[in-house]
């Protein structure tokens, strides 16, 4: 395949519109978004002509307004071009008004009460500064959504608005240090984690398909104790679907660049190259739509929940975020000398302190219920929020902050011993892969998202949060004037602000036991469950601050949160009722049908003889018959705690949160225990559908 052919034939990108739109319709486009403003009508439809002509000879007959509301998917209505002339035949139009608008039925999304049934309307918004692209014969316009009254009702819009929050705080910040700002640049790289499993097997577990883990099974006597699958090599059948995918990304521009075996047996990594923020959360839609659908042509399902397996690791999902301006690449960047790069240093510095201030948000960003099985798990951050920075970062700072005097960091070469390998110096920090926000060279990785997320609420935090610093950094450097006196100014407020912040930075282990306890003594927060950070949206300081940066309203706000809470009651309802069916359903038929059969052997083997040994159909049916009756309590006892639970929901939405955590998972943990007791002990032949050691090591 010849890449460089292939590459983005699929989107409506800059190369497609210098060469199909009229000159002056073309600077328009571009002038607008630059600007950031309107396009008019009748460019508009220029550009939907010219689009469509694009999309009709590469095969697409429909088109769709793709948008992502806040069920954390994406959503599209297709539309044919097809329109009657005059004499009842049929010609293909798209109007400028067509790709601009479309009204959804917003009530039938997640809203938090911002839209009732009787308040149908919605609104779908061209988002021009993302490409337009075709996938399976439909011409694809990514959009923005949100409510008649303008609410947002997506993941997309706030994101959009903190695009242009950061981009006003940096110009503004930059004039007052007397740095000229054309352009500023927020880029995400997404680092995807996922799992694959064979379809067949898949298909014979009903928690996969209804939750996308498993909400049974027993260790297998091969996890992946040995570390063999991390970047080992890759199996055939893996790589034939990371090729194909590859393939599939490729021609709808998304850079998919690195992919590897992940720590987990049957567990993948895949990283694009970083892009703008929200064209990276548009890919990275397109990554997770399109690996189940490749994975279902080589009779593979893909796997992104959180937590599959208990006992591997979990999968999630690292948000490299940076910030630049004039196309020059990140402001975090260090430089060959990083005491002397003011920039570096002060942005830096605000961004240790937005982490500080805002532990909560950063937390509710990766709140859910599948990732409270992943976190805090030593195999992924804790939920509690630090930055490791490094210690030749950490010990400029510590010298600014007068704590200790600098001494600058020497990189040295790296020795292995063996001479015939090339040299190369290290770097001046190493890596910390226990750090929920680690500082990694030029940008921040955030590390607590899970695979199943919008990286969208992640990226709208770390913007809102940096431009509110930002902000706050203008005012107390506004009115000093430039050169030597703005350079001391400076240093003092980045000195001052890390020691105010300093308890944040942590470069040690964020596994051991240890670390909890200190951060506890630091005044960090921990909030180890969804239902611990979900509250902290709303509090007085988080809506202030979006408000400042017209990000959310408060009426907002509070519908987010209802929409959190209830995906959150719903995703652990759905999980106990399918826990209940398939206990009820398979798993005590199949303990009862092997019970009879041992019952039969052991009553086989007496009327045989007395003195032939029954002794282990004794002992086995014992103890099964053991666990199908702890089995039928806790049945009884989930089925009424889930009850209690759902009839919460309508009338106190975080008491029923809290009686899912509380009441109904502690039930559900009961009731896998001794099933996966039984399973143990159960012949493979009798046991209803396929266990640990044939889903994570079947292909």
């Amino acid at each position: 395949m010849d890449i460089s052919s292939v590459f983005g034939s699929l989107v409506f990108n800059d190369d497609v519109m210098r060469e199909r739109l009229p000159a002056e319709v073309y600077e328009e486009f571009h002038a607008c978004v630059d600007q950031r403003r309107s396009l008019d009508v009748n460019t508009a439809n220029v550009i939907a002509s010219a689009m469509k002509d694009w999309a009709i000879e590469h095969g697409a007959t429909h088109y769709t307004h793709w948008f992502q509301p806040m069920t954390g998917y994406t959503a599209e209505k297709h539309d044919s071009f097809i329109s009657p002339d005059k004499n009842g035949k049929a010609i293909m139009e798209f109007s400028g008004k067509q790709l601009i608008k479309g009204e959804p039925d917003a009530s039938s999304f997640p809203s938090g009460g911002l839209r009732a049934t009787f308040e149908a309307r919605g609104y779908t918004n061209w988002d021009p500064t993302s490409y337009a692209f075709i996938k399976e014969n439909t011409l694809c316009v990514p959009t923005a959504f949100c409510s008649y009254s303008g609410e947002a009702l997506d993941k997309k819009t706030p994101l959009l608005r903190s695009m242009e929050a950061i981009h006003d705080a940096v110009v503004e910040i930059m004039d007052i240090l007397g740095i000229r700002c054309d352009s500023v640049e927020t880029t995400i790289g997404p680092e995807q984690e996922y799992f694959l499993v064979d379809r067949a097997a898949f298909k014979k577990r009903r928690d996969l398909i209804f939750t996308g883990r498993t909400l049974f099974g027993a260790a297998p006597p091969k996890g992946q104790e040995l570390g063999d699958h991390y970047f080992g090599a890759i199996r055939p059948r893996v790589l034939q679907f990371m090729r194909a995918l590859d393939d599939e990304l490729w021609k709808l521009g998304v850079f998919a660049k690195t992919e590897h075996n992940e720590g987990a047996p049957s567990q993948h990594e895949l990283a694009p190259v970083f892009t703008t923020a929200n064209v990276a959360v548009d890919h990275n839609q397109m990554i997770m739509e399109m690996m189940k659908k490749i994975a279902a042509k080589f009779e593979l399902a893909c796997l992104l929940h959180e937590k599959p397996y208990a006992g591997v690791n979990g999968s999630g999902k690292h948000v490299n975020w940076s910030v630049g301006i004039n196309n020059e690449g990140s402001l975090f960047k260090a430089g060959d000398n990083p005491r002397e790069n003011t920039i570096f240093l002060l942005f830096s510095c605000a961004v240790i302190a937005a982490v500080d201030e805002n532990q909560d948000l950063l937390r509710i960003s990766c709140a859910g219920a599948g990732n409270d099985h992943r976190l805090g798990g030593h195999e992924a951050p804790p939920a509690i929020i630090s930055i490791y920075i490094g210690n030749d970062l950490e010990n400029i700072y510590e010298a600014l902050a007068g704590n200790a005097d600098y001494v600058k960091y020497k990189r040295e070469q790296m020795e292995t011993g063996v001479h015939v390998l090339p040299q190369f110096k290290k770097d001046t920090a190493d890596r910390n892969r226990t750090s929920p926000f680690a500082f990694t060279g030029n940008k921040f990785e955030f590390r607590m998202p899970g695979s199943s997320f919008s990286v969208s609420d992640a990226g709208t935090v770390l913007n809102a949060i940096m431009a509110d610093k930002l902000r706050e950094y203008s005012s107390k450097l506004r009115g000093i004037p430039q050169g030597e006196k703005m350079k001391e100014a400076v240093e003092k407020l980045i000195g001052e602000e890390y020691n105010k912040h300093r308890r944040i930075v942590f470069n040690g282990n964020n596994y051991s036991e240890e670390w909890v306890k200190t951060a506890e003594e630091r005044g960090l927060l921990n909030l180890p469950s969804t239902a611990d950070a979900l509250p902290y949206l709303v509090s007085e300081k988080n809506i202030a601050l979006y408000k400042r940066q017209g990000i959310f309203s408060e009426n907002e706000l509070h519908s987010h949160l209802e929409i959190y809470y209830e995906n959150y009651c719903k995703t652990v309802s759905i999980e106990a009722a399918t826990m209940i069916s398939m206990a009820k359903r398979e798993i005590i038929p199949a303990i009862e049908r092997y019970i009879g059969e041992l019952c039969r052997t052991g009553k086989a083997k007496k009327e045989l003889s007395d003195d032939i040994c029954c002794a282990y159909e004794k002992k086995v049916v014992t103890r099964l018959a053991s666990d199908v009756a702890d089995a039928d309590g806790f049945l009884d006892e989930l089925e009424e705690a889930l009850a209690d639970a759902k009839l919460l929901m309508a009338s106190d939405a975080y008491g029923a949160v809290r009686a899912f955590r509380d009441k109904v998972i502690p039930v559900m943990e009961k009731l896998r225990k001794v099933c996966d007791d039984a399973e143990t002990l159960v012949s493979k032949e009798y046991w209803p559908f396929p266990t640990y050691g044939e889903l994570l090591f079947s292909f």
